[in-house]
């Protein structure tokens, strides 16, 4: 079968070149829809995403790590139970490393050699560790704030790290610029990061007994999680294996919450400095898409306070969950969402926990003491 890039804001449709991260007039792309799968088309002999390979495009060769198959854990959680998928045990400490083995596959099999990166931390961690395993020289830039512990895990695979002045986004300018000399591997942008994050949709159908949740509540910052969920419950509702996507339900940080913003048709809050600085993103690239398939799920918003996101981390440390703050803020979010009727008694509702709490020391001993 054949591969299309389609550039959802004009149709264009490009082939599906792992080099191409981007299209001509600077618009971001995804990779055509893809047939979904029924469950006889998962591989059970496989233990990671790549037992979803029939859902994901191309002839890949995997450069896998052993990455998702993540716990899904019931818990308490005020008046009624949640499912927390537990993203951290995958092989860096986040959700990112889906997307990292797709993405990386595609370009490895395209003979590139080297490549860049921008990140406030995961993601740089995330490619760093699967250029490694893939034989690829990696350069990741990060924002001069990043935490140490993140830096060092990405300079521990052997990554160049510089980091960059200002902002997260003065960090994204500065990989565009030197994108035009280099293979830009952005998590961010790149087409074949979201095959890789849509394979968490297809292991929550599978690990809720081939059935979709009723609602997926998750932190965003570029939103991928909420464009690889709409995506691959998208294809299993075009396959007839689920009758209805689940809501998607999206927590920000207020201090950064341009998401929330645009769904709820106002202006953002002015920006300030937040603990979960994995969603730091003033401007995210998919902004509309994201936008869209929240609707499109018939999903909600909503943008947590700083002490919501610290009472939340230890919360869940009491509960036995050690996330970092950026993942505390879906969990923040659960009674906003209980309130408004977007969760409700008797459904089952889903909470992914992006990362570890080990990825941020430094924050937890401020929130927790």
């Amino acid at each position: 079968m054949e591969h299309w890039y389609t550039d959802e804001r004009s149709g264009t449709r490009y082939p599906a070149d792992p080099r191409r991260w981007r299209g001509d007039d600077g618009a971001p792309l995804t990779v055509a829809p893809l047939p979904g799968l029924t469950p006889g088309d998962v591989d059970g002999s496989v233990r990671s995403l790549w037992r979803y390979r029939a859902a994901l495009p191309g002839d890949l060769r995997p450069v896998s790590l052993g990455e998702g198959c993540t716990p899904l854990v019931p818990r308490p959680w005020g008046d009624g139970d949640l499912r927390f998928k537990l993203e951290w045990f995958s092989p860096t400490g986040s959700f990112k490393d889906r997307g990292s083995s797709v993405m990386i596959s595609a370009l490895a099999g395209a003979g590139v050699t080297e490549l860049l990166e921008d990140s406030s931390g995961n993601g740089g961690s995330s490619v760093a560790a699967y250029s490694a395993a893939a034989g690829i020289a990696a350069t990741v830039l990060a924002p001069e704030g990043t935490s140490a512990a993140k830096v060092l895990q990405t300079r521990a695979y052997g990554a160049g790290v510089e980091l960059v002045p200002g902002t997260r986004d003065d960090t994204a300018a500065e990989a565009v610029r030197r994108s035009a000399h280099t293979t830009y591997a952005s998590h961010n942008w790149h087409p074949f990061f979201l095959q890789g994050i849509k394979t968490l949709a297809y292991e929550l159908w599978e690990d809720l007994g081939f059935r979709a949740p009723d609602a997926v509540v998750t932190v965003a910052g570029a939103g991928s999680i909420v464009l690889g969920c709409d995506l691959g419950f998208g294809e299993l509702l075009a396959a007839g294996s689920i009758t209805r996507r689940p809501r998607l339900l999206v927590a920000q940080p207020q201090n950064c919450s341009p998401i929330d913003a645009a769904f709820h048709d106002r202006q953002p809050p002015p920006f300030a400095p937040t603990v979960a600085e994995g969603t730091a993103i003033r401007q995210p690239v998919r902004l509309p898409e994201v936008v869209a398939a929240i609707r499109r799920s018939g999903g909600d918003t909503v943008a947590i306070g700083e002490d919501g996101i610290a009472a939340a981390a230890r919360r869940l440390a009491s509960l036995g969950l050690y996330a970092e703050p950026t993942s505390a803020t879906a969990a923040a979010a659960v009674d906003v969402f209980r309130e408004r009727g977007a969760i409700r008694p008797g459904e089952t509702t889903v909470v992914v926990l992006t990362g570890s709490g080990l990825k941020a020391p430094a924050a937890l001993r401020e929130l927790i003491g």
